[in-house]
């Protein structure tokens, strides 16, 4: 098994709110990978939330990879609604979390065993699963496309009916969440990425998402990412607008299974 990560801030003065962490038992059987990229808040917002974003990712994310590790019995749906209520009762109490722009978090989850692979997506971060004939199919939760194909204003259609969710203070978004599961025989490899990372593809299309699972596995995270950093400052247009940032937090993580 063959396990990489890398990620970095879109602004080195500003903190990552980007989150990755993979968990793999003592036993050496099976595994269980998190990915949250953050949400930023507008320049000079307020949130309600005294803690911020990289707290909020750090603790949901950590409070995720532990229940996916630890109950393997439960649903990855049902560990991120556990997740989110351990999250939002942490900081219910000092924060106003009932606020539209409290902190939140795209979601990516994978777990597999020696049987089968399951998964989960929330919102715009990506999860690729390769079959053992190299065929890649990405795992896409596409509401925030298609209300933009729509030509619709995304912000007041978060997490509203008719809108696109992210993991927020409700845990009943988890049900909200694209999931599945395969057998294990197959998948060969699971990529997680933020959509820092994704831009490689979606923004720049330098490539498409067979050619970026072949990038990592061949040069690893950190390449992908320097190869999204390059074209950021090569084609800042295409970076900054009309949806994105001239640099973001880019986060990935390679499991090679």
């Amino acid at each position: 098994m063959r396990i990489e990560l890398a990620t970095a801030p879109g602004d080195p003065q500003r903190p990552n709110e980007d989150y990755a962490s993979v968990a793999l038992p003592a036993s050496g059987h099976g595994g269980a990978l998190v990915l949250l990229d953050g949400v930023t808040p507008p320049p000079d917002g307020d949130n309600g939330c005294t803690h911020g974003v990289p707290w909020f990712t750090a603790r949901l994310g950590g409070a995720l990879l532990e229940l996916s590790g630890s109950r393997r019995e439960t649903s990855l749906a049902d560990c991120l609604s556990a997740a989110i209520e351990r999250t939002t009762d942490t900081h219910a109490q000092t924060c106003e979390i009932s606020h539209a722009l409290t902190p939140q978090a795209t979601v990516v989850a994978a777990r597999w065993d020696a049987e089968r692979v399951e998964y989960l997506v929330l919102s715009d971060s990506v999860l690729l699963i390769e079959a053992p004939d190299g065929a890649v199919t990405p795992v896409l939760d596409d509401r925030i496309d298609r209300l933009r194909a729509a030509g619709r204003r995304l912000a007041p259609l978060r997490n509203v009916e008719g809108g696109f969710f992210t993991a927020a203070a409700d845990p009943a978004v988890a049900a909200r969440a694209v999931t599945g599961s395969l057998p294990r025989a197959s998948v060969r490899t699971l990529a997680a990425l933020t959509d820092g990372a994704t831009r490689w593809v979606e923004v720049f299309d330098e490539g498409d998402w067979t050619q970026l699972t072949a990038l990592l596995r061949k040069e690893g995270p950190q390449a992908l990412i320097d190869r999204v950093r390059a074209a950021e400052d090569a084609n800042p247009e295409a970076a900054g607008g009309p949806h994105g940032k001239a640099h973001d937090d880019a986060a990935v993580i390679l499991a090679e299974l």
